[in-house]
């Protein structure tokens, strides 16, 4: 009750505050909060929302409900703000007031934020309306300075407005540049609270917590976008001056910031800041020797010199803006106390950075950094205000990069639709480097069609292995058309690959002239510029791959083509030693290679005996670690373990490989282990291959939807079957369905307990257990199964060869008990549960009839029902228990 009281307090405190705006003011404040409440309304329980808004707005509940069902979840919180806007002030208010209330029960940190922000305003509200002007209306740059300031827009605007594509290599074709108004997509940006180390290469775990960070982005997550960086963090209950935004390598880190200068120039956002200096790690790692923070600008901005004291008088008007901290090779101390205070005062670049985002330097300036989740496990993060993270595109963002990428609607729905069903390449699309990848590598595939439609499907890469070794192979068919002689070209990759490996095992990630040169490579190799680009501000040039996984790549590719068996063994063993795992990605594709089939296209490129012996000593080191693999074992890191040995397998797609290594496991137990999508793929890929499982235990493996319909084409080879508490819905009925009539399904015991199933689900379930001819218990326990067609489905169990059925805590009442002598038709039932349910003392009939009528059934369960104890002891008597 005080809970209430207390929410219902502040409930009318928002509503007084917010009705003392004028309506173009409360406009603005809608408009401000317009993202947040609509990532708020797709997570709140339709009903949930409609309901609490009759005691602040006149909503028709039918009405809306009946839209929601019409719209789907993504389009109904549009249209409903829409209409709420469209009633006027009083209903705005409403809506605010409807969120206010709906805290108690449906904490959502976006919602949080919401109520938060307003709060921490003032009486008056000036702060909050003097907020959001300052980052609408025009910059108030000095008179003496608005020269400059324009010349500074303009030089930043010619900076940023592009987005340049590489050229895909295999192609004669032109680099493609676009206006980034029109080409930018945009990314998931969630916040987060630490970065932790991780127990798995970091993007091999962000893809596998790709779809887990979906699900959290509506219901646990608070959703950022980029004009929201620095706006009021609930979190930290400030404005945030430092703000850090970490995501993988190609998740676009780069390309955001660059879409934020370029919205800041355009006066789409942050007006507040009257200058931003935007810095690269890469070219500030030039600065070797000791600089002060002028000296540093002016390096990058030249034509600030004159201005830059006057500039640096307005602390509070500058954004600093530091990209890539994972690629610097400053030393940076966040917990030095040894800082910087004056702006001509020489110190190393990376004491200038901390300094800046400790405020001992220019204290009042803002500073925006982004950096891989590697590089920031062993750094305090306690200075930034607010942490956050890319997690990638949205679901419908990839789609619509294939679509910009082709052009022709129907060739990006047919490579889409290739990658949608391959749950490996379509894992990585999250990441738009590799979207682009990708596209590319199909591209030659459907421009050079020699071969008819099946064929070429059949000839597309499946795993990432498969992909990297046709985006090489292109771009070798292109370079050799009257270019270098092969021997040059295998010369070349293999020096490419020396340095390559050298940057992964020591985390490097950008090369200067010297590192090339120490690999005798040379900038002007035209080989070289189709793996690495060349990156050229004020002074300095650096190269950096395409993507760090072509990197991982062609480091591992160089053993096949210069194999030294001690040094292989070495390279394996320091890649398995890293704590960050940053070799996981290499040795998968020393084991991707070690398939001829996989590696032919580049078979040209090795000396047949080199590759061969390399395969067989990298099959040797896999065989080796199976065997000393326990597979008793039960806990999450032996799991982890496990799961990492499969992938290991499905890399290399060599069936018999898989066969001879694991012909001695039968049994596999994930339960209570998170299964990514990604994990459930290289799992169908063992299950198809073993064929004798005798048991898989999913049991709380988060499978969800998409894992079954991953796993769906091998699971009817699994005797005992066990999927319960996965959130498994309705829909997902029609996999089981088709898992159960498959003609070669082998599933004796399935377990489909605590899951989301309805009685809807029923018909398709009586439709399966008919059909299916090897299915002894079935346990359906703890979902919503009495309903309408609950009689279908007790007579095809009456029908099947199902002997143990659990019934328990299924909902199930007296009305729908009355069916339970269909079950007398039975042969073959001997048990049945159906304990923790809402039988009375009505139902005691039909079950004394099934009992009396079924001469095979000896037990029934009925404990913590609402039977009388007349009844209970009478039910004993038959041999009904608790």
């Amino acid at each position: 009750m005080e809970e209430f009281t207390r929410i219902q307090s502040e409930v009318d405190k928002l509503g007084q505050r917010l009705s003392e705006y004028e309506y173009y003011e409360l406009g603005m404040v809608y408009e401000y909060f317009k993202g947040d409440i609509t990532c708020v309304l797709e997570y709140l329980p339709t009903h949930s929302f409609l309901c609490e808004s009759q005691n602040y707005m006149r909503l028709d509940i039918e009405v809306y409900r009946s839209m929601e069902k019409q719209l789907g979840p993504e389009t109904f919180p549009q249209l409903l703000l829409e209409d709420i806007q469209s009633l006027g002030r009083d209903a705005v208010i409403g809506l605010f007031k409807t969120l206010c209330a709906l805290q108690k029960d449906h904490q959502h940190p976006n919602l949080l934020g919401i109520i938060n922000e307003i709060n921490a305003a003032d009486q008056s509200d000036v702060m909050l309306l003097a907020h959001i002007l300052q980052d609408t209306l025009d910059s108030t740059v000095p008179l003496e300075q608005k020269e400059i300031w324009t010349h500074h827009k303009t030089y930043l605007l010619d900076m940023t407005q592009t987005l340049v594509e590489n050229i895909p290599p295999g192609t004669t074709l032109n680099q493609q540049e676009f206006p980034i108004s029109e080409r930018y997509l945009d990314l998931i940006v969630v916040s987060t609270y630490q970065f932790k180390q991780r127990s798995q290469h970091e993007i091999l775990y962000t893809g596998g917590q790709h779809e887990l960070f979906l699900k959290q982005a509506k219901h646990g997550l608070e959703r950022i976008s980029i004009d929201k960086l620095f706006r009021w963090c609930h979190r930290s209950e400030c404005m945030p001056h430092a703000v850090l935004v970490s995501g993988v390598p190609g998740v676009g880190k780069t390309t955001m910031m660059q879409k934020f200068v370029f919205d800041w120039v355009n006066g789409n956002m942050y007006q507040r800041f009257n200058f931003v200096f935007f810095f690269k790690f890469r070219v500030l790692n030039q600065h070797d020797k000791e600089i002060n923070l002028e000296d540093m600008i002016c390096t990058e901005y030249p034509y600030l010199e004159n201005y830059l004291s006057d500039i640096l008088q307005n602390p509070e008007k500058l954004l600093f803006i530091f990209d890539g901290l994972d690629e610097s090779n400053c030393p940076m101390d966040f917990k030095s106390g040894q800082l910087c205070s004056g702006t001509r005062q020489r110190v190393q670049v990376g004491s200038i950075v901390v300094s800046l985002v400790k405020g001992s330097l220019l204290k009042g300036c803002s500073v925006l950094m982004t950096s891989r989740p590697s590089k920031l496990a062993d750094i305090n993060t306690s200075d930034f205000q607010r942490l956050s993270e890319i997690v990638g595109f949205f679901p419908a963002e990839r789609k619509k990069y294939f679509h910009n990428f082709f052009g022709d609607p129907k060739l990006a729905e047919r490579a889409f639709h290739y990658v949608r069903e391959n749950g490996t390449l379509y894992t990585f699309c999250y990441i738009p480097t590799y979207c682009w990848i990708i596209c590319t590598v199909l591209s030659a595939s459907f421009r050079n069609q020699s071969q008819n439609m099946d064929q070429l499907m059949a000839s597309l890469p499946k795993t990432v292995t498969q992909l990297f070794v046709t985006f090489v192979s292109n771009l070798l068919v292109n370079h050799n058309q009257g270019f270098q002689d092969r021997d040059r070209v295998k010369q070349l990759l293999n020096f490419i690959g020396r340095m390559a490996e050298n940057g992964v095992m020591n985390h490097i990630l950008t090369f200067e002239t010297r590192d090339l040169s120490s690999f005798h490579l040379d900038s002007s190799e035209r080989l070289l510029s189709n793996f690495m680009v060349e990156s050229k501000q004020s002074s300095c040039v650096t190269y950096s791959f395409l993507h760090l996984t072509i990197q991982e790549f062609v480091a591992a590719l160089r053993h096949f083509i210069d194999y030294s068996a001690e040094r292989l063994r070495s390279s394996i063993e320091k890649a398995r030693s890293f704590e960050d795992n940053r070799g996981e990605l290499f040795l998968r594709f020393l084991i991707g290679l070690s398939h001829n089939t996989s590696r032919s296209p580049l078979a040209g490129y090795f000396n047949a005996g080199n590759a061969s012996d390399a395969a067989k000593q990298v099959i040797t080191w896999l065989g080796s670690l199976i065997s000393s693999f326990n597979v008793a074992g039960g806990s999450d890191d032996d799991k982890r373990r496990l799961l990492i040995i499969f992938t290991y397998l499905y890399e290399s797609q060599n069936d018999g490989l898989v066969s001879c290594l694991l012909k001695s496991m039968t049994n596999f137990d994930f339960s209570e282990f998170h299964l990514a999508p990604l994990e459930c793929t290289v799992l169908m890929f063992i299950l198809k291959i073993s064929k004798n499982t005798e048991s898989l235990d999913l049991d709380s493996s988060f499978i969800h939807s998409e894992g079954l319909e991953r796993l769906g084409s091998v699971l009817h080879t699994v005797k005992d079957l066990r999927l319960s508490n996965n959130n498994l819905k309705d829909d997902d009925m029609k996999i089981i369905h088709d898992i159960l009539l498959n003609p070669q399904c082998q599933i004796q015991k399935l377990s489909l307990r605590k899951n989301a199933l309805t009685y809807n689900s029923s018909s398709l379930l009586a439709e399966a257990v008919v059909g299916n001819q090897t299915l002894q218990e079935l346990d359906l326990s703890r979902n919503n199964m009495a309903g309408r067609h609950f009689d279908e489905l007790l007579t095809a169990i009456a029908r099947s060869r199902i002997t143990h059925l659990l019934l328990q805590q299924v909902k199930l009442t007296d009305e729908y008990a009355r069916h339970l002598p269909l079950l007398c038709n039975s042969r073959n039932l001997t048990h049945l549960n159906l304990s923790l349910n809402y039988l009375t003392n009505v139902s005691a009939k039909p079950l004394e009839v099934l009992k009396k009528n079924s001469p095979n059934l000896q037990q029934i369960r009925i404990g913590t029902n609402e039977f009388s104890s007349e009844v209970e002891t009478q039910f004993r008597r038959m041999n009904i228990t608790d």
